[in-house]
């Protein structure tokens, strides 16, 4: 059975091309890049030329591009940089809804003695920019607020934030590892000062990233060893990822928005087929200002967990929330900051679809979804007890 894989924002599975660009340097050219020898030293080329092709598709230099094991030391790297290089400022604003790779941060920074205000998103999972513009203080040394939510797609709009914040001298991070590739991003225009991706969110593999610093950015390495990356970031370089992360970028850059819409006019199709042929569905978060490729919906009185697993029979790929978060019975913070119904809530699902998701695909989903729905609410005891006392399903 074929799996239909409907996780992108998981995961995504690596591009045929991008797979061939790694091979040689797992087989042949396994040289470590700061050998003095021509053997290990000609591989440096490559990241060089991986370093381009980044930066190439932010719209930045490649002196700016450090290159990572993932989006989480991206986003750790900037936050524990901005702080560390203002001891000064003890004052950081982020909001509810970032990854667990900010908001652990966070909560580590306020057992150290940092007071951190989380801005709130409203039930459509939007900001108020008022309520960032009064937090802002003398003392606040970073402001993190993610690009675009990994559980509802809701994009943020960085680059009103980005004038409130830089208006007041103050540093910004944004963890845009779910919008670059589907997204287009440009720095010269976009004025934040850290900007996180990781290579397996666009096709490439698992295990490397990178960080965008704008230049003259005062900066604090996390990792301390070796000279590379400049001296930004130590470690012998995973020459294979950062190949593919290059190749993986160049590749999303190219016809971005045909994809994007071709993505978008399949996700709609799902979206709306689920919500015409199931009743008792709600869609989770603004339905116009989200990712192209992703749709969040709430199936009332039913456990999103046991959708997955019966979709799973079927070969079919899906997600409650956060791959980061799974495996918690409770609802993903990102839920309850939107203050989604606990009715609703435990049964949220998000689909995330990818440039290689079929028009087949959204059928089978569409063919079965609404039986396992079915099935699951004849079973479920919150609907025995909604229709003993009479209580509207709806």
């Amino acid at each position: 059975m074929k799996e239909i894989y409907l996780d992108n924002n998981a995961t995504t599975m690596v591009a045929p091309e991008v797979l061939e660009t790694m091979l040689p340097f797992l087989r042949d050219s396994y040289g470590n890049a700061s050998s003095m020898h021509g053997f290990g030293g000609k591989v440096g080329a490559f990241i060089s030329q991986a370093r381009e092709q980044t930066a190439q598709c932010l719209g930045c230099s490649p002196d700016e591009i450090i290159f990572t094991s993932c989006g989480t030391e991206s986003d750790n790297t900037a936050i524990f940089s901005a702080v560390r290089s203002q001891p000064e400022k003890r004052h950081v604003v982020t909001t509810r809804v970032e990854h667990p790779a900010v908001l652990n941060v966070a909560s580590h920074l306020e057992i150290a003695g940092y007071e951190v205000t989380h801005l709130k998103v409203d039930e459509q999972g939007r900001l108020d920019l008022q309520e960032l513009e009064d937090s802002l203080r003398p003392d606040t040394a970073l402001v993190s607020v993610m690009h675009a939510n990994n559980e509802n797609g809701i994009i943020f709009p960085l680059e009103s934030i980005s004038e409130i914040v830089k208006d007041r001298g103050i540093l910004l991070h944004t963890d845009a590892v779910q919008t670059v590739g589907k997204l287009p991003i440009d720095l010269q225009k976009l004025a934040v000062d850290f900007l996180a991706l990781s290579a397996h969110k666009v096709h490439g593999p698992k295990g490397v990233g990178a960080l965008y610093i704008r230049r003259g950015v005062p900066f604090r390495p996390f990792m301390l060893g070796g000279h590379q990356e400049k001296g930004r970031r130590a470690g012998t370089e995973n020459v294979a990822g950062i190949v593919a992360l290059g190749k993986a970028m160049e590749m999303a850059a190219i016809g971005i928005h045909e994809k994007n819409s071709r993505v978008r006019t399949l996700r709609d199709r799902l979206e709306q087929g689920i919500l015409d042929a199931i009743p008792d569905v709600r869609r989770n978060g603004d339905p116009e200002n989200r990712l192209p490729n992703t749709t969040s919906l709430a199936f009332k009185f039913i456990e999103g967990e046991s959708i997955l697993l019966m979709l799973d029979q079927h070969g079919i790929c899906a997600s409650s929330g956060s791959a980061c978060t799974s495996g918690s019975l409770e609802p993903s913070h990102v839920l309850r900051a939107m203050g989604v119904p606990f009715t609703y809530a435990h049964g949220s699902i998000r689909f995330s679809l990818s440039r290689y998701t079929t028009d087949a695909e959204i059928d089978l989903v569409l063919q079965e979804l609404p039986g396992i729905v079915s099935r699951l609410r004849a079973m479920s005891p919150f609907t025995a007890t909604s229709k003993a006392t009479g209580d509207c399903a709806c």
